[in-house]
C-alpha cells in the first residue's frame, strides 16, 4: 500500500511514531505520540491508528513492548512521501567546507577525508567511491624519457584528466623509435576505454608494421599491458574509502555483538562492499536503499544514502552506511551538500 492511501490521521501518527523511534531508540506509544505531537486525538484513538498501520505493515510490535517501531516501509513512505527537506546548517556546511580541505590536495585525500567528516556530522559510517576511470576514454599519450632505463608514460583521458605511469625498458630508446611507438600508441589506442586497452592492446599493436626497435619496445606494451594501464586508475578505483565505524558502534542498535560483528565484516570488505554500493541502482539526485532492498544480504540492517559528485565527466559516490533508524532529513541534506561541495572542488 502507497502512503498516498493512507487517511492523514494514519500519515501523521506514522511520522510521529518514526520520530520518536529515530530520537529515542524506544518503541512510541499512543500516550507518548499524543503528549509530544498534539495530534488532536485521544490516546485510545492513537492506539487505534497504530493498530491499523501495523495490519498495513507500516508498524511492528515488540513483544516486550506496548509501543510500536517502524518497519522498513514505513522509512520508505516517510523518505519518499512525508519527509520535507531541510538546509545544512551554515555552521555545519562550515565545517565540512573546512575539513574537506583543498581542490589541490589528491582525490584520494578529499575523498577520505570527505568520508570521514561526513560520517562524524551525520554519526553514521561515511564512504566514499572514487571516479571510475576504467571507462573513460583515452584522448592521447605520451611517452617521456625518465633515463635510459625508465619512461614515463604520460595518458590525457576524456574529461581533462591526466594519469602518469612508469614503464621499465632494456635500455636507452632513441628519439627517433620513442617517436614512432608513441605515433603507432596513439593511432591503435586513442579513443578506447582504459578497460578495453588492457583486454586488447596486444591484438591491436601485433600487426603494427614499425621497424624492429619500436617493435622490441611495442612488445613491452603488449606484455604489460593489464599492469601498465590497471597501473593507470587511481587507488580508490574499485574500492571504497570509510569513515569512522566508532561513529556506529555509540548507537544503540550495536549494542549486541553479533550486530557489531556484522558491521566490521562490511568495513573489512572494502571491496566487495564497494561493488555492493554500485550495485544499487543510481539515479539523478539522492539513492536511498532500504533494510531488505538490497541486493546484497549484508546491508539488510542497514540504509545506505548516497548522491553522485563530478569531476569534470566523470563520476563518483559519496554518502553514509547507518541502522535503518536513522534521522532521515539531516542524513539526506548532508550527503546532498557535501557532493555538491566535492563537485565544486574537483569540477
Amino acid at each position: 500500500m502507497a502512503v498516498e492511501q493512507l487517511s492523514p490521521r494514519e500519515r501523521s501518527v506514522l511520522e510521529a511514531v518514526i520520530r520518536t523511534y529515530v530520537e529515542t531508540a524506544e518503541p512510541a506509544g499512543s500516550r507518548t505520540l499524543s503528549r509530544r505531537f498534539g495530534l488532536g486525538v485521544s490516546p485510545a484513538t492513537i492506539r487505534n491508528t497504530m493498530s491499523d498501520l501495523e495490519d498495513k505493515g507500516f508498524l511492528a510490535h515488540p513483544h516486550t513492548s506496548a509501543g510500536r517501531v517502524p518497519t522498513n516501509k514505513a522509512y520508505r513512505a516517510f523518505v519518499d512521501s512525508l519527509l520535507v527537506r531541510s538546509p545544512v546548517a551554515v555552521i555545519e556546511q562550515g565545517r565540512l567546507a573546512e575539513q574537506i580541505g583543498r581542490a589541490d590536495s589528491p582525490i584520494e585525500t578529499i575523498l577520505r577525508r570527505a568520508a570521514q567528516s561526513l560520517g562524524v556530522l551525520a554519526q553514521e559510517l561515511g564512504v566514499a567511491l572514487g571516479p571510475s576511470l576504467a571507462k573513460t576514454l583515452l584522448r592521447s599519450l605520451d611517452l617521456v624519457r625518465v633515463n635510459s632505463e625508465r619512461l614515463l608514460m604520460v595518458l590525457q583521458l576524456e574529461g581533462g584528466v591526466a594519469r602518469t605511469v612508469f614503464v621499465e625498458v632494456p635500455g636507452e630508446i632513441a628519439d627517433g623509435v620513442l617517436a614512432e611507438v608513441t605515433a603507432v600508441l596513439n593511432e591503435r589506442l586513442a579513443g578506447l576505454s582504459l578497460d578495453q586497452i588492457s583486454a586488447s592492446v596486444g591484438s591491436r599493436l601485433r600487426d603494427s608494421s614499425a621497424g624492429a626497435d619500436a617493435r622490441v619496445l611495442l612488445n613491452i606494451f603488449v606484455q604489460d599491458a593489464e599492469l601498465l594501464f590497471d597501473a593507470a586508475l587511481p587507488l580508490t578505483e574499485g574500492a571504497v574509502v570509510l569513515g569512522q565505524a566508532s561513529v556506529l558502534a555509540e548507537q544503540p542498535e550495536f549494542s549486541a555483538a553479533d550486530r557489531m560483528r556484522r558491521l566490521l565484516d562490511l568495513t573489512q570488505s572494502p571491496q566487495s562492499l564497494a561493488d555492493a554500493i554500485r550495485a544499487r541502482p543510481h539515479a539523478p539526485g539522492i539513492s536511498i536503499t532500504i533494510g531488505t532492498e538490497h541486493a546484497d544480504p549484508r546491508l539488510e540492517e542497514f540504509t545506505v544514502i548516497t548522491a553522485e559528485y563530478h569531476a569534470g565527466s566523470l563520476a563518483g559516490v559519496i554518502g553514509v552506511i547507518g541502522p535503518t533508524r536513522m534521522s532521515y532529513d539531516k542524513v539526506i541534506a548532508l550527503v546532498s551538500h557535501t557532493s555538491q561541495l566535492l563537485t565544486d572542488l574537483l569540477d
